[in-house]
C-alpha cells in the first residue's frame, strides 16, 4: 500500500482530484477491477502502446515467476516450488510476456502456486491469437518448453526457441555427442557478453516435431561447478570424520565407510557445463545462442516487479484483490519499461532517472475564495533538464511556460 507521506509529495491529488484519498477508497478501486475484463483491458493498453511507440511485436519472451502471500486463505495460494528456495510459503505463479526487442510487457496472468511452468504457457497460447501479433519467435526457458506448447505455437505460425532440461531421455541422446561438443574447436565458438560457449548442432525431435538441438558447452561453468561440488564434498568428509552431520544431498557421494564414491561423483559431473536449446526453425548458432542466453528482459522485469514496484509480499487474500494487486504492479512496470524505452539515448535506467528527479518539486498556491491558483516548478539541475528533454520535450516546455 502507498504511504500518506509519499502521496503528499506527488501531484496525484491535483491531477486526479483525490485530496481525500484513503485506504478504503484504494481498496474499493481495486474491487472495481473485478468488474472489468482484465485480458481485454491488457490488450487495449498494449494496442495503444504498440501504436504510439511503433512496436514490431514479432518476437516474444515468456517466463514465469512466483511470489508469496501472507495468510493461507487465498484460493490461488498453493504450496509449490519456490524459485527463491524458501519452503513453507503459500505461492502464486505469474506468467509474463514481453516484446523481444524492447522488453515492453504484452500481458500477464496469475496462476495457482502449484501449477507447472509449461502449463501456464499452454493456458495462454490462445492469448497470442487474440492479440493479433504477427507470427514470429517465442523464447522460453527449459521449464516451459514442451512438445505440446511448441506444436500449439507452430499451429499459430510461431517458431519456438526453448531451453530443454537434461532429462534422462535427452541425456541418453546427448551422451554420444559429449566428446564432440566438449572439443574446443574454434568453429564451434560462440562469444557472449560475459562468457563463451562451444556449440554443436544436431537434428532432434521434440515429441513428433523435427527441429534442431543446439548442444552448448561452457568450459568455465563446468570447472566452477566441479570445484564448488568437490569443495562441498571435502568439507562434508571432514565433518563425517568428526561425527558431525552433513548438508542434505551430499550423503550420496559417500560409501558406508565414509569414503568418496567416485562413480557417484562422475555421474553428477557428466553433464556439468552443458545445456540444450531446441528450435523448430534452424538458425546460425552465432545468432540463436546469443538470442537465447541474452534474453534477460523478463528476468529484469521480475526483478523490478519484486523490487522497485514492490509486488511482494502480497497482503491481500481475496482472489480478486490479489489479481488486482498484480495487475496494478504490472501496469507500474509497463510505465517503467516505457520510461526505459524513452531513456535509451542517454543510457540511464528508469530507477536512476527517478532518483535524479526525486528532488524536483512543484509549488501550488490557491485562493479558494477567488478561485485563483498558480503553480511553479523549482529550478532544475542540468541533469534533470536532460532527462525531461529525453523523455519528452513537452515536459520541459511545460515547465518553462509556468
Amino acid at each position: 500500500m502507498i504511504t500518506a507521506a509519499w502521496f503528499a509529495r506527488t501531484d496525484l491529488n491535483w491531477i486526479l482530484k483525490l485530496e481525500q484519498l484513503t485506504e478504503e477508497r484504494l481498496l474499493r478501486a481495486m474491487d472495481f477491477l473485478e468488474q472489468t475484463d482484465g485480458e481485454k483491458l491488457q490488450r487495449t493498453i498494449f494496442d495503444s502502446v504498440k501504436q504510439r511507440y511503433h512496436l514490431k511485436a514479432s518476437g516474444v519472451i515468456y517466463d514465469v515467476t512466483n511470489t508469496y502471500l501472507y495468510g493461507k486463505k487465498c484460493p490461488f495460494a498453493q504450496f509449490g516450488h519456490d524459485k527463491e528456495g524458501v519452503r513453507g510459503r503459500p505461492l502464486i505463479q505469474i506468467g509474463l510476456a514481453v516484446t523481444l526487442e524492447e522488453g515492453i510487457p504484452l500481458f500477464h496472468k496469475v496462476f495457482d502456486g502449484n501449477i507447472s511452468d509449461s502449463r501456464t504457457l499452454h493456458d495462454l497460447i490462445t492469448t497470442f491469437a487474440s492479440y493479433g501479433l504477427r507470427p514470429g519467435t517465442i523464447l522460453c526457458d527449459r521449464g516451459i518448453t514442451s512438445a505440446r506448447n511448441v506444436k500449439d505455437m507452430k499451429d499459430l505460425g510461431w517458431n519456438t526457441i526453448g531451453g530443454l532440461p537434461l532429462t534422462p531421455p535427452l541425456q541418453k541422446f546427448c551422451r554420444p555427442l559429449l566428446a564432440k561438443a566438449s572439443d574446443l574447436h574454434y568453429a564451434n565458438r560462440v562469444e557472449l557478453k560475459e562468457t563463451t560457449f562451444y556449440v554443436t548442432t544436431h537434428p532432434y525431435r521434440l515429441g513428433t516435431l523435427p527441429g534442431t538441438l543446439y548442444l552448448c558447452f561452457n568450459p568455465h561453468q563446468r570447472i566452477h561447478l566441479q570445484d564448488w561440488r568437490r569443495r562441498q564434498i571435502a568439507q562434508a568428509q571432514q565433518r563425517l570424520r568428526q561425527g558431525k552431520t552433513i548438508k542434505p544431498g551430499l550423503e550420496k557421494f559417500f560409501d558406508a565407510r565414509g569414503q568418496v564414491d567416485l562413480s557417484a561423483l562422475r555421474q553428477a559431473e557428466e553433464f556439468e557445463g552443458y545445456s540444450g536449446i531446441f528450435s523448430l526453425d534452424p538458425m546460425p548458432k552465432t545468432e540463436l545462442v546469443p538470442l537465447y542466453f541474452d534474453k534477460d528482459l523478463v528476468e529484469k522485469a521480475f526483478h523490478s516487479l519484486k523490487g522497485v514496484v514492490k509486488l511482494r509480499p502480497i497482503r491481500h487474500w481475496l482472489a480478486e484483490r490479489v489479481i488486482a494487486h498484480v495487475f496494478i504492479c504490472s501496469l507500474a512496470y509497463l510505465l517503467l519499461s516505457l520510461l526505459q524505452y524513452r531513456l535509451r539515448p542517454v543510457g540511464l535506467s528508469p530507477e536512476k532517472a527517478l532518483d535524479e528527479l526525486d528532488t524536483m518539486y512543484k509549488v501550488y498556491l490557491r485562493d479558494a475564495k477567488r478561485g485563483f491558483q498558480i503553480s511553479r516548478v523549482v529550478t532544475l539541475t542540468k541533469k534533470q533538464e536532460d532527462i525531461l528533454k529525453t523523455i519528452d520535450r513537452k515536459l520541459l516546455k511545460a515547465k518553462e511556460s509556468m
